[in-house]
């Protein structure tokens, strides 16, 4: 029979694990589904990709085929006489037991007796994703949004349809930019009374003007004016939570963290991040003359050198 190469079909590596095998093809199978692509070879693509995926995604299948070893795609080869002991029932098999036979059709007869028997078994439903922005504010507080799960939708026999199904979901406190949530049984519905499946949430969080996010730490700058900085002050520091006043004690310095311990992130378990509000110092741009004096008196009266490294005075 002639070899098929079945991960390169799918642009996957020999190691590649279940959900990368699932999601490359999902991604080859939207671009050359004949009833949407524009590709000249669509049909022929689509049914050589559904033929590498039947393999691939069924580890005792799988198992089977990578014990034939690698071959230059479309090679003549001949498996080993014993090959598929155990995988479909067979004790091996005889000389030219697979001449004439495609590789694809072998592989399409493995595990028929087991599903006959689960035919009329249970099934799970699909597993829907969807990638989905919230603002700060919602991932601080946490919040719930209303999903339209309506799009086309590539199912694992290649058969595009259309899904449209609005689902209410609870978008926990402290979710992190990049995050992924699991929704328990809001996917597609099962067969035969069998359970639904799960959505899975990719978060995207927007960014905000005032704060940053470092995992479960925020930050935000704390702008001083230099006597501000040099006498020391009280601050009102807005904060997600809410504003606060904050002491600065004299002598604060630029890039300097002051913390504030659990205004950050929630977290599900545990005690929350941190708020870190960053001192910069402002120079003011526009002067009038008397402060221009007093700037000039303190320069008269400092023995401060704030370039040391430098040398000299």
């Amino acid at each position: 029979m002639k070899y098929k190469d079945y991960y390169a079909e799918l642009g996957v590596p020999r190691d590649a694990g279940a959900d990368a095998i699932k999601s490359a093809y999902r991604k080859l199978a939207r671009k050359f589904h004949p009833d949407v692509s524009t590709e000249k070879d669509a049909e022929e693509r689509f049914k050589a990709i559904g033929e590498a995926y039947e393999t691939l995604k069924d580890p005792e299948k799988r198992a089977a085929y990578d014990q034939l070893g690698t071959h230059p795609q479309g090679e003549e080869f001949r498996p080993p006489p014993d090959w598929g002991r155990g995988f479909a029932g067979g004790g091996g098999a005889p000389s030219g037991a697979f001449d004439d036979i495609d590789l694809g059709d072998l592989f399409a007869g493995f595990g028929r007796a087991e599903g006959a028997r689960s035919r009329n078994a249970p099934m799970r439903g699909r597993d829907y994703e969807a990638a989905i922005r919230v603002a700060f504010e919602a991932a601080f507080a946490g919040t719930e949004l209303d999903l339209d799960l309506g799009g086309a939708e590539v199912d694992d026999q290649g058969v595009l349809r259309h899904v449209a199904r609005p689902v209410k979901v609870r978008i926990p406190r402290g979710v992190t930019d990049g995050q992924r949530l699991r929704v328990p049984g809001k996917g597609g519905e099962g067969l035969r009374a069998g359970p639904r499946g799960d959505l899975y949430l990719d978060i995207r969080v927007d960014d905000h003007p005032l704060y940053r996010v470092d995992g479960v730490d925020i930050y935000v700058d704390l702008p001083l004016a230099p006597w501000e900085a040099a006498l020391g002050t009280t601050v009102k520091l807005p904060t997600p939570a809410g504003p606060v006043e904050l002491k600065v004690t004299s002598g604060a310095q630029a890039g300097q963290k002051l913390r504030l311990k659990g205004r950050g992130m929630a977290r599900v378990s545990g005690a929350p991040g941190n708020l870190y509000a960053v001192v910069t110092i402002v120079v003011p741009s526009v002067i009038n003359d008397e402060e221009l004096k007093l700037y000039a008196e303190l320069a008269r009266q400092s023995t401060f050198n704030a370039r040391p490294q430098f040398g000299g005075d």
